[in-house]
Order: C-alpha cells, then sequence, then structure tokens
C-alpha cells in the first residue's frame, strides 16, 4: 500500500516506513504529523475520489532536520570590478512515514452517510 502525499507544494510517494525529506516543519524531534493524502493504492485499488480521500490520512514522524547541497551563485560584469558571490542553503525535514490508513472518526462518519 502506498500513497501520494502533497508535502510544501510537492508530491511525494509514500510507503509506510519510508523516510522523506520535505520542506522544514516546525515541531520536535520524534512529534507525530499527519499529511494530506492526493492518491491512495491498496491492492492494486486506485482511490482517487475526494470524498473517499477525506477518509485517509497519513501519518508521520518527525526523524529531525536537514540541509540540501550548497548553491553557489557568482554574479561578473567585465570591465567594471564587479564581482559578487552568493550561496544558499535549503533547509528540510526528515520525516518516517508510520502509517497509512483510514481514521477510524472519518471512516464511521463516511460509512453513515453512504447507508
Amino acid at each position: 500500500m502506498y500513497a501520494i502525499v502533497r508535502c510544501g507544494g510537492r508530491q511525494e510517494k509514500a510507503s509506510v516506513d519510508d523516510v522523506l525529506t520535505i520542506d522544514k516543519l516546525s515541531g520536535e524531534v520524534g512529534a507525530s504529523i499527519t499529511l494530506p493524502a492526493l492518491l491512495v493504492v491498496d491492492d492494486g485499488k486506485i482511490i482517487s475520489d475526494r470524498a473517499e480521500l477525506g477518509a485517509y490520512q497519513v501519518t508521520a514522524e518527525i526523524l529531525g532536520a536537514a540541509a540540501g547541497p550548497k548553491i553557489n551563485m557568482i554574479h561578473y560584469k567585465n570591465k567594471t570590478g564587479y564581482r559578487r558571490r552568493l550561496g544558499h542553503r535549503q533547509h528540510y525535514t526528515q520525516v518516517r512515514v508510520t502509517g497509512i490508513g483510514a481514521s477510524s472518526a472519518r471512516a464511521a462518519a463516511g460509512s453513515k452517510k453512504k447507508d
């Protein structure tokens, strides 16, 4: 079973026990977070309907902070003595997916609507 989740403007494929590197989140190491599921695949059955996806949630545990690669930029203009050196390093958070499934409260509400 896997799910496609939205993390910081990107979409990531997540399975249980996968470690994802996503945009920086505020939270303590070991804290639990939930990620919105865009698509869930379970035993070949693809669930993409928004009404059904409301019952599913992806839970993850924060492992810690990470940093992306250093990006160096150099601006230079010939014959003017203009030189400028810039650098950037993106901050990320690593999370481990702990579960993919229907939440009990949402699943019960979804089953009442169908009856």
